[in-house]
């Protein structure tokens, strides 16, 4: 009987602390899943709180590396024409301005002006021996340009006589010239001006750079600066006209000298068809 109750005595004792070991792991493991339950809550909240933290600074960064919108040349022409004082800068501008609207009006004036001079002399000498001097001068009348014109007044003096008409042709040509070479001698004005309104301003910019000098008793560069840029800008758009103006003069001159040409070649074919027109015609 004691054996018996011994027995049961251990088995209990046993029982008792199997069952106290597996409840301590029970509590135990739930106490740990709740452990790394409120670390992995704890961590997403810190996540969560840090997230924003993280992006904040992005849009600074982003503006901080973000490239400076770069101007328009309108902008920047803008720009310098206010810093080289608009004063003599609008000098300069009028003196562009004007001498572009003369090169345009030239240039349309010459493009008007040539003309196919062979073809020309050859309906010429068509009509002469087909339909007479009449005839001629109604081809002349009908076609547009200086030479036109020339043969037409030559072929209005015919009844006068070769010579006559020569000397017609003589002087009526320079008539023409005078008027292809109209007004661009302002071309050469503006020319020679835009420079001399750049070194203007250049010279008012550094006797403002040394005014600027006295007055503060330094020679910083900050302090110069100003009149030394104002110098510089407006002898740099004087220069720049100038060029743009050159270059569009020498087209013009040059062209004027190929439609003289043109009508002094077609000059001297004129005279020698009317000599041979009224030698077929004695």
């Amino acid at each position: 009987m004691r054996k018996f109750l011994a027995v049961l005595a251990v088995a209990g004792v046993l029982t008792f602390g199997v069952t106290n070991v597996v409840n301590a792991q029970d509590d135990s493991t739930t106490q740990e899943m709740a452990e790394d339950t409120a670390n992995a809550a704890a961590a997403v909240e810190e996540e969560v709180v840090e997230e924003p933290a993280a992006e904040e600074p992005v849009p600074a960064a982003i503006e901080e590396e973000a490239p400076e919108v770069e101007k328009t040349f309108h902008q920047a022409v803008k720009q310098k024409f206010i810093e080289g004082d608009a004063g003599f800068m609008s000098f300069v501008a009028l003196a562009l301005i004007l001498g572009l609207a003369i090169v345009i009006e030239r240039i349309i004036y010459l493009s008007m002006s040539s003309s196919n001079t062979s073809k020309l002399v050859n309906d010429v000498e068509t009509a002469l021996n087909t339909g007479g001097v009449e005839a001629a001068k109604d081809i002349c009348r009908n076609t547009a340009g200086p030479v036109a014109s020339i043969f037409y007044q030559g072929l209005d003096r015919y009844d006068e006589g070769i010579e006559m008409v020569e000397k017609s042709v003589i002087a009526y040509g320079g008539v023409q010239v005078g008027q292809l070479e109209k007004n661009v001698s302002w071309i050469s004005l503006f020319i020679a001006l835009a420079p001399m309104l750049g070194f203007f301003g250049t010279v008012i910019g550094m006797i403002g750079a040394f005014d600027a000098i006295a007055a503060a008793n330094n020679i910083s560069p900050g302090i110069v600066a100003v009149g030394i840029g104002q110098a510089l800008i407006t002898t740099v758009s004087g220069l720049l006209v100038a060029m743009v103006l050159q270059v569009f003069y020498n087209y013009i001159v040059s062209k004027i000298d190929s439609i003289t040409n043109d009508m002094e070649d077609a000059s001297i074919s004129l005279i020698d068809i009317l000599v041979k027109y009224q030698h077929n015609n004695k």
